[in-house]
């Protein structure tokens, strides 16, 4: 926004922006390669030692990078799909990194490195970053045990062609070639067994012995008859069809029941044998022993998608079960247009002030134990309780019945955390918030229904907290409106968006304008001219209230100046500037009004600060030292909005204002005649006392002649409202000098 006194037209909505990029391959993209070179030769340094490959060290880590690119594109990539990093996995094992103890440190290093060097990008926050991290880890292990068993499955393949060569020749007759037969059948290092079409076991080999307990324990047993309740009905179905001859081999991973009890994971791979007519006659099965490498897959499973603090679900395991819930197809594959999704929301309400007074670690403790009442609220599997970040918790509820079955569910939570929890003999009272949504799915992404949810979340706690609150639409929006204003704050300040008008105030006594209160708009590209009240709470809950402030006070005090120049009837007009609670704390307040009028070269008499009651009553002697030291400069001090708070009539004896502003609401009553006796009373008492205190009277929100005489009957001395004129540009002001404001 520029200086000139006149205001800017404001730009239509929806108009051209201008983007600003780096082009070029300059100092970014060389430390991008940089830090994807740091990377692969930390990975290099951690899984070479455990690798069995011919290559050197250095060509070891040249052949990660590609493999470490992957990596980084596929966590930068705006459509994120961690399946891309199972290549990863996979390009690792065709290294001949085999060993099953390698892959703890393969991805040790992706964790513990992979965002630090290469990440974060696209403005993603560093949460996502790691949500990423964690499921792009679980790809790298899924690659890596898909070719780890290619890998051992071509070994398996290899002697089962050799099994059965041996055994065709066997029944050949031929002598060396059963005792090949019989070498690599008792030798070989998986499971082999062999069985009739009917699955009664015939033979077996030492390794199966091994894994299963002993040889009686199962020859006493048919193939079909290994059963576990982890084994889905297709393995009895594929091997049906094996021995009617419909199939010559199938593949499945399978759960054996041990003779100690125990449980043999094991991938198995089942082959037809015909005779020389080519009649189905046995069934050849291979056996290999995974139960380790499922048990490692399992607790990196785990540890990808659980909190390490309370054990509960993690975001990453949050956000898969809200995507499974919000899909429109049943786990049958079955199109369910009409599927709900319910999503409770939970802020502990004060958590901060626990960790501040009692430390962290009696915060952790307290997480642990309301992360358990809270999975003790979870009461059917399509319920799932997850830690999302810090005090936060969100529970999903597929397809509910009806919304009174979440709200009855945050209701348990609620409840759950009514009694307080005992940690060391000490009585901690622990509360939450609640956001609830409830829809239909299909019509939101995951993001949109947590939003909504947090939104929500954030109204109950502003509605006094220990409650829940169900997720409003319109509330939604105006909340998604708010955060956007407030971030596009800085930019707007600097791409000169706002702009400043000025109301006149008026003497009246004579009806000569006295002065004008400078009032900031902002002209928003798509939401058009926004009132201070639109954005003056935003910009001072965020801090940015100090430099918008600072940018008011030069155009205004510029302005003044400029009045200054100009010949009047009468003085020249006073220039009145609002100064905000949050820039009286600032400790450059008083060097910033110096500065300004020595710029503008504007007499101190010549500006005027307003600051709300609020600010200023009650306020202790460190508080007002600014403002004394802006008094003593000359500058006028305007108690603005007198009236609306709780004021100490007395405290006005020693604050350092000369101005005293009455509030709107004292005048409504004289609008037309008769006025209401009473606030005529009570105005004449405050004038009064405020003339005994040497502070001159001005009256906001003046919109009638009646009511301007009978405030000029009281006593006061200038006024401000629709009456005379609202705010408007500058030479606005100036025309108002020429005509008769009374």
């Amino acid at each position: 926004m520029t200086a000139q006194p006149a205001a800017p037209r404001c730009r239509a909505a929806g108009g051209t922006a201008r983007a600003v990029g780096r082009t070029g391959g300059g100092p970014a993209l060389s430390t991008s390669r940089d830090n994807l070179a740091r990377f692969a030769a930390i990975w290099s340094r951690a899984i070479y030692p455990v690798t069995a490959t011919s290559m050197t060290s250095a060509e070891f880590e040249q052949h990660l990078l590609p493999l470490a690119r992957l990596l980084r594109d596929t966590l930068h990539a705006e459509r994120f799909d961690p399946r891309a990093a199972i290549r990863v996995g996979e390009g690792l094992v065709a290294a001949h990194c085999t060993d099953p103890e390698s892959l703890p440190s393969i991805l040790g290093v992706i964790d513990a490195y992979l965002v630090l060097y290469c990440g974060p990008g696209l403005d993603l926050p560093a949460e996502e970053c790691r949500v990423r991290c964690s499921r792009l880890q679980h790809a790298v292990a899924v690659g890596f045990s898909h070719a780890l068993r290619e890998r051992t499955l071509y070994e398996q393949e290899s002697i089962s062609r050799a099994a059965l060569n041996a055994k065709t020749e066997a029944e050949s007759a031929l002598a060396a070639s059963e005792a090949r037969f019989r070498a690599v059948f008792e030798t070989a290092a998986v499971g082999i067994g062999i069985a009739d079409l009917e699955g009664n076991v015939l033979e077996v080999n030492e390794s199966l012995t091994r894994m299963l307990g002993s040889e009686s324990y199962i020859r006493h047993r048919r193939a079909g008859d290994w059963t576990h309740p982890d084994n889905g009905p297709e393995g009895d179905s594929l091997n049906r069809e094996l021995a009617r001859g419909e199939r010559d081999h199938y593949h499945i991973e399978k759960a054996y029941p041990r003779a100690d009890g125990s449980v043999l994971w094991a991938d198995v791979q089942v082959s037809l044998l015909r005779d020389a007519a080519g009649r189905p006659q046995y069934q050849l099965g291979l056996l290999e022993d995974i139960t380790e490498r499922r048990r490692l897959l399992e607790r990196l499973r785990h540890q990808a998608t659980h909190d390490a603090l309370t054990a509960l679900p993690n975001r990453a395991l949050f956000f898969e079960r809200l995507d499974r819930a919000l899909s429109t197809t049943d786990e049958h594959g079955a199109d369910r247009a009409d599927r709900r999704i319910g999503v409770c929301y939970l802020d502990l309400d004060g958590f901060k002030a626990v960790n501040d007074s009692l430390g962290h670690a009696v915060g952790d403790r307290l997480l642990v134990a309301v992360a358990e009442r809270l999975r003790r609220c979870v009461t059917s599997p399509d319920q799932l309780v997850a830690r999302i970040g810090g005090d936060e918790f969100v529970a999903v509820y597929a397809d509910p019945p009806s919304l009174a079955a979440v709200t009855e569910l945050a209701g348990r939570i609620l409840k759950a955390l009514s009694t307080p929890v005992l940690l060391d003999d000490r009585q901690l009272p622990v509360h939450g918030s609640i956001g609830v949504v409830h829809g239909p799915v299909g019509t939101r992404g995951a993001a949109d229904v947590l939003r909504s949810a947090d939104i929500t979340m954030y109204r109950a706690k502003e509605l006094g907290g220990n409650r829940y609150e169900v997720a409003d639409p319109d509330a939604d929006a105006r909340a998604i409106t708010r955060h956007g204003l407030t971030n596009q704050l800085p930019s707007a300040l600097r791409h000169g968006e706002f702009f400043v008008e000025y109301q006149p105030l008026i003497g009246l006594e004579d009806g000569v304008v006295l002065g004008a209160e400078a009032l900031v708009r902002w002209c928003h590209p798509v939401h058009g001219v926004l009132g201070p009240d639109q954005f003056i709470p935003l910009a001072e809950s965020t801090g940015q209230i100090v430099p918008l402030g600072r940018w008011v006070l030069e155009q205004a005090a510029q302005q003044a100046r400029d009045w200054q120049d100009r010949r009047f009837t009468g003085p020249a007009p006073r220039i009145n500037v609002n100064l905000s609670p949050v820039q009286l704390t600032h400790p450059d307040l008083v060097a910033e009004v110096a500065a300004v009028l020595d710029e503008t070269g504007l007499p101190p008499s010549a500006l005027c600060l307003e600051v709300t009651e609020s600010a200023l009553i009650g306020a202790n002697e460190d508080a007002l030292k600014p403002l004394r030291r802006i008094a003593d400069l000359g500058v006028a001090i305007a108690l603005d909005d007198f009236g609306t708070g709780y004021s100490n009539l007395s405290s006005l004896r020693w604050l350092p204002v000369s101005v005293l502003k009455l509030d709107r609401s004292f005048t409504r009553g004289m609008r037309q005649h008769p006025a209401d006796p009473v606030e005529m009373k009570i105005v004449e008492g405050i004038v009064s006392l405020a003339h005994t205190l040497n502070l001159t009277v001005t009256v906001e929100g003046v919109e009638t002649r009646t009511q301007a005489e009978h405030l000029r009957a009281l006593g006061c001395d200038t006024a401000q409202g629709w009456y005379y004129g609202k705010a408007g540009p500058a030479d606005q002001l100036h025309a108002l000098t020429l005509a008769d404001a009374v």
